[in-house]
């Protein structure tokens, strides 16, 4: 869960200072390029987060796993699938 935290305060915060530079001093504008790369970057954070959850959290992976109906190709279930019984 650090993970998770320390990523969002690194994708978020620098956006978040800009928002408030640009309230504090009327020379920036919010629409400059610096805003909207900082902006895909607080995206990027939301895009990774699903991942870092699947990758780093045994309960997430395990309902992860649950839902892939066939991941054991030997399987005699996962032969009879699809076929008539």
């Amino acid at each position: 869960m650090l993970l998770v935290s320390l990523l969002y305060v690194v994708t978020w915060t620098p956006g978040q200072i800009y928002v408030l530079l640009v309230h504090v001093n009327s020379q920036l504008t919010a629409y400059e390029y610096g805003f909207f790369i900082i902006l895909g970057v607080g995206f990027l954070y939301s895009c990774t987060n699903p991942f870092i959850y699947a990758i780093h959290f045994d309960p997430v992976k395990r309902v992860l796993l649950g839902l892939i109906p066939c991941n054991d190709v030997n399987s005699q279930q996962c032969q009879c699938q699809g076929q008539d019984r």
